[in-house]
């Protein structure tokens, strides 16, 4: 079928609101938002689909990252800062820990939009909308506030430009310079098991530059010490915002979405004759597939046929969410699968929203200990069915938050209420984000020392793992 930015609308639709008082209105502000500049690049994009492609075949790792949903309360530069300050620290920690290069992908810059259970909530007798992220409607339960309105897609535009903005200003305006791996410290993480180990690694990076420049090798002249490459992403979940951000790019003639590098296609939303599979089946940036319970083998074949038909390394990335105790009976036959068609994918976890609970308070919060169970059962499948464990996707922020319970830490129930400013999910805070990279740093060390496994050759092993 021919395929246009528009050709989803021909499509069901789950998860887009369908109650804007003024459909005009909507259709404005989406015109409006086409004639805009682009939020990045179509080289972009293609610079990170050659970076996944170097995942999929097992050269690489991809750490995926940011908040459950970006607001506009929150909106600030400080804020943003420690949220990519935090992302630098667990991909050193991965590439010096583990000698594995890391893509670093973002949830940042465009991740407003949330699918949510429940069209409605109910609160004290009344029924509103439900809040479905910062560029739809807002939080506070009143009708007014729950309206969608479309002038905050706009709104949602002004602080993706603005966030990337200063993002590209610390990713190569010396920020991310490896000299300065010391300063990336979070002032709250001190005093805790990470703060050590973080400082002894920053001592060994520091050692090693040292030595390089000893050796006449000026780290001022190798790129990959002074900046880092660094990419955004987020789920493809209101189309109308997505399909207007769609252009045609004038170096190769095919189509990107430009309001981000990779974009994602919810569990909720990943029917094959749906919208969103439709729409993202025509933009040629880096895909992710959201992988549940839910998914059988023959439905993601299909997917895979519709979304990556030419069968593309770093075309797609596969995400796994299972929830901790699915992991081992409900993944398995999914990578079988995809390695029996011999599909060139990444495969990715996100241990965080299989994991979601609620406490007695009413706080949705997520266990550390269920995270670490996720991702290490993830290693365990992939291992075991030949396949690379090739990435990890983690909702986190740099704030101070006591929004997930456990870590060394130690952040208990009674915890939960002190600094609990989370939007929609819970997330990881720094010093829980670094302590899991440590911890991932190592599994990557048994993998190569260990790494023989009943569905790897050693051949395979030394080529995908080490």
């Amino acid at each position: 079928m021919t395929w246009s930015p528009e050709s989803w609308r021909e499509k069901p639709a789950k998860h887009i609101p369908a109650d804007y008082p003024d459909p005009k209105a909507l259709a404005s502000v989406e015109k409006e938002l086409a004639g805009y500049p682009p939020l990045v690049f179509a080289g972009e994009a293609r610079t990170l689909r050659d970076a996944l492609a170097q995942v999929a075949h097992g050269k690489a790792f991809l750490l995926q990252g940011g908040d459950c949903a970006e607001s506009f309360k929150e909106f600030h530069p400080n804020n943003i800062r420690d949220t990519f300050r935090v992302l630098l620290q667990m991909a050193v920690v991965l590439t010096f820990g583990a000698s594995t290069p890391v893509v670093k992908v973002g949830r940042i810059a465009g991740q407003f939009a949330k699918p949510r259970s429940s069209p409605i909530e109910e609160e004290g007798g009344v029924t509103l909308p439900s809040y479905r992220g910062d560029n739809i409607n807002a939080m506070e339960f009143n009708k007014a506030a729950r309206t969608p309105d479309p002038q905050r897609l706009l709104r949602a535009y002004g602080q993706a430009a603005a966030t990337l903005n200063l993002i590209r200003a610390f990713a190569s305006g010396g920020y991310a310079d490896l000299n300065n791996v010391h300063r990336w410290n979070l002032e709250f993480v001190s005093g805790n098991p990470q703060e050590d180990r973080y400082r002894a690694l920053a001592d060994k990076i520091s050692e090693a530059i040292a030595f390089m420049e000893a050796c006449g090798i000026d780290g001022r002249e190798v790129r990959a010490i002074r900046e880092v490459d660094f990419y955004t992403s987020h789920e493809a979940l209101l189309l109308g915002f997505e399909s207007s951000m769609t252009r045609i790019d004038s170096t190769t003639g095919g189509w990107y979405d430009t309001a981000a590098h990779m974009l994602w296609i919810g569990d909720r939303t990943r029917q094959p004759d749906g919208a969103h599979v439709e729409f993202c089946r025509g933009v040629q940036n880096p895909i992710g597939i959201k992988c549940g319970p839910s998914l059988e083998p023959a439905e993601l074949l299909q997917l895979l046929d519709i979304l990556d038909p030419k069968n593309e390394p770093g075309r797609i990335v596969l995400i796994a969410r299972f929830g901790s105790g699915n992991v081992e009976t409900g993944l398995p036959p999914l990578v079988r699968k995809v390695r029996e068609e011999g599909r060139d994918v990444v495969w990715s976890c996100d241990p965080m929203h299989g994991n979601t609970i609620k406490t007695d308070g009413g706080y949705k919060t997520r266990r550390f200990d269920s995270i670490l169970a996720e991702v290490n059962s993830f290693f365990d499948v992939c291992r075991a069915e030949g396949a690379y464990p090739g990435g990890v996707h983690f909702e986190m922020t740099g704030q101070n938050v006591t929004e997930c319970l456990g870590g060394a830490q130690e952040i208990s129930e009674a915890d939960l209420s002190s600094r609990y400013h989370t939007h929609c999910d819970p997330r990881l805070n720094a010093s829980q984000a670094l302590e899991l990279a440590f911890i991932l740093a190592d599994r990557f060390k048994e993998i190569s020392l260990n790494g023989v496994s009943d569905g790897l050759k050693p051949v395979e092993i030394a080529r995908n793992i080490v």
